[in-house]
């Protein structure tokens, strides 16, 4: 059963190779033309040996320096030809391998990132990363150099062998006696270094995680002075790369040792065999250098294999992730009428838990209304579950049980990306990219004029910030926004948000990591944006929802107060009630 499996997996592994050519169809008649020039330049390779023979042989038989010339000359064409041939076969293969890789690496990162928050529950970034930069990389030496050598090695042999049976068979037959020994042992180690590759690649992902994490944490690192920690985890990391390709490096060692004492030991026994029959002094030269020719293409496909053997390790990996399945994702340019979102919401006996913790239900039975334009906030201790509505508002996940409904449709009625283009989330950890300001507002809309985006600026209350720099909107954040201020940064994610002008507008705990002024600024913000439009608060702060239309109070993954802030202040013994005297006496 276990080798079935072992075959099983082997073919997969194939398969799974072979779908990379599907990227080379576009280039096909690059690639072909390349192969060509690949197969004239090794021909012209393998006609050396014979000229060379010939020569001798004329030299030794005649003194014409006709003869001569023209068998020298035909050398010195063949020697032109043949550097010519691998001048366009390199510039052909790297043409293609380029543009095929690209096109490998636009479909992994376009796949990966439209794949659903399950995947990257359980994934790591800078595994994910390795896989799209170290993973192509090998890929990329494979079709540029491994794949051409592989096949240039088989013209070789095939040609030189065919040369060789041509010279004498009953020489070519002692010469070979070797070959099956040799191909057998190359195969049996291949296996071995491609498991071992395979384990090496994981290991460079894992530390390649390390180097990630660290460098976006920077600041914990710092602060819980973990620097040494952590050069001790990269290092473990890749010393254990380094300790599997020590051990891979034994066994090639190995096989090539194997290999040369067998190509070294064949020649002594063929030039010993063929003195003994007395062949053509000319001949048992040629004969010689093809199977020099012959025993170090034999040597080289073992180190060829190899590579192969890593690439195919790769290819897994890769296609790992394209074997996953993606949401259902369209780019939007106008959302019909039809998929237009007025802004109510419905939830029926909701229940939910993550996929990776079956037996821990995060809601239980969940069931609430929101009108159109309504402000309604969740509350409740950590855990309680409003995180969670978020996620399912926004389709991250799909309930386990239960409906939700906006506008009295089905939220499977509405095209996944045209759901998601109507609502904004303003969230409490806000996360900026390392571009400028005027980028990440306009990353609410990508297509706005400077002119909207200082409006929604000045709506955001960000404009005064933002001017005072040097650079106005044109200011570097710098890695995570950490060039700025908190209260700046959630700002700049309301200013994204007022340029987005969502229907439905998320805030999660958008103001519990402020200052006193801040907190007032983003606030001010904050009600702008919410006027016209659903809003769903999450907050901590009491004070910030008291307003709000109807307050539902969440504990333990279930709706247990409904009301607005009056209604819940009054409820004997109630969860608001308590957490409200325990700010507000505080």
């Amino acid at each position: 059963m276990k080798i079935l499996s072992k075959q099983t997996r082997s073919a997969t592994s194939t398969k799974q190779a072979m779908q990379l050519f599907k990227y080379l169809k576009p280039h096909w008649a690059a690639f072909s033309a390349g192969m060509l020039f690949l197969l004239l330049s090794s021909l012209a390779g393998l006609a050396f040996p014979k000229l060379l023979g010939e020569l001798i042989d004329v030299s030794k038989k005649n003194h014409h320096d006709s003869a001569i010339n023209m068998i020298g000359l035909s050398l010195i064409s063949m020697l032109m030809a043949q550097s010519v041939f691998s001048f366009f076969r390199t510039i052909l293969f790297v043409n293609v391998s380029e543009k095929t890789l690209a096109t490998l690496r636009q479909t992994i990162y376009n796949h990966l990132i439209q794949l659903p928050m399950n995947f990257f529950l359980t994934r790591r970034v800078g595994e994910l990363s390795s896989r799209i930069s170290s993973d192509i990389t090998l890929l990329q030496e494979t079709f540029t150099n491994t794949l051409p050598e592989f096949v240039r090695q088989l013209i070789i042999i095939s040609g030189g062998l065919t040369l060789l049976m041509m010279t004498s068979i009953s020489l070519t037959g002692f010469m070979l006696a070797i070959l099956p020994v040799m191909v057998i042992i190359a195969v049996v180690f291949g296996r071995f270094i491609r498991h071992l590759s395979k384990d090496i690649q994981n290991q460079v992902a894992s530390s390649n995680t390390v180097v990630e994490e660290t460098l976006q944490g920077i600041f914990s690192v710092k602060a819980f002075a973990s620097e040494f920690f952590e050069m001790k985890r990269y290092t473990g990391r890749t010393n254990e790369a380094a300790r599997i390709g020590i051990k891979g490096g034994k066994f090639k060692a190995a096989l090539s040792s194997f290999i040369i004492m067998g190509i070294f030991g064949a020649l002594v026994a063929v030039i010993w065999r063929g003195a003994v029959i007395g062949l053509d002094t000319g001949k048992l030269f040629s004969f010689v250098l093809y199977s020099v020719f012959i025993g170090s293409s034999i040597g080289g496909l073992a180190e060829i294999y190899t590579s192969l053997q890593k690439s195919i390790g790769a290819t897994e990996n890769l296609f790992q992730i394209l074997d996953e399945t993606k949401e259902p994702l369209s780019d939007i340019v106008k959302i019909d009428p039809e998929h237009q979102l007025q802004g109510n919401i419905s939830f029926r006996n909701i229940s939910f838990h993550y996929p990776s913790r079956e037996d821990s239900p995060v809601l239980k039975g969940v069931s609430f209304n929101v009108s159109a334009n309504q402000k309604v906030a969740l509350v409740g201790p950590s855990g309680a579950g409003k995180s969670t509505i978020v996620s399912l508002l926004l389709r991250l996940y799909d309930p386990s049980n239960g409906h939700i409904f906006f506008d009295k449709k089905e939220n499977h009625h509405f095209p996944l990306s045209a759901l998601r283009s109507q609502m904004s989330v303003v969230p409490q950890d806000v996360f900026l990219f390392g571009g400028t300001i005027g980028e990440n507002i306009a990353y609410g809309k990508q297509d706005a004029t400077e002119e909207e985006l200082i409006a929604a600026a000045k709506k955001a209350n960000a404009w005064e910030f933002i001017q005072r720099f040097p650079l106005g909107l044109q200011t570097i954040v710098g890695e995570r926004g950490i060039q700025l201020s908190g209260g700046q940064r959630q700002r700049i994610a309301i200013a994204r948000a007022v340029l987005k002008a969502p229907r439905i507008l998320i805030l999660d705990e958008a103001t519990s990591a402020l200052d006193a002024e801040s907190e007032r600024l983003v606030q001010d913000a904050l009600n702008k944006l919410m006027e016209g439009r659903t809003s769903i608060v999450i907050a901590h702060r009491l004070a910030t929802i008291r307003q709000a239309d109807k307050i539902i109070v969440l504990d333990k993954g279930a709706i247990v107060e409904e009301g607005t802030h009056k209604e819940l202040v009054n409820v004997h013994e109630g969860l608001y009630k308590n957490l409200s005297e325990m700010q507000f006496t505080q």
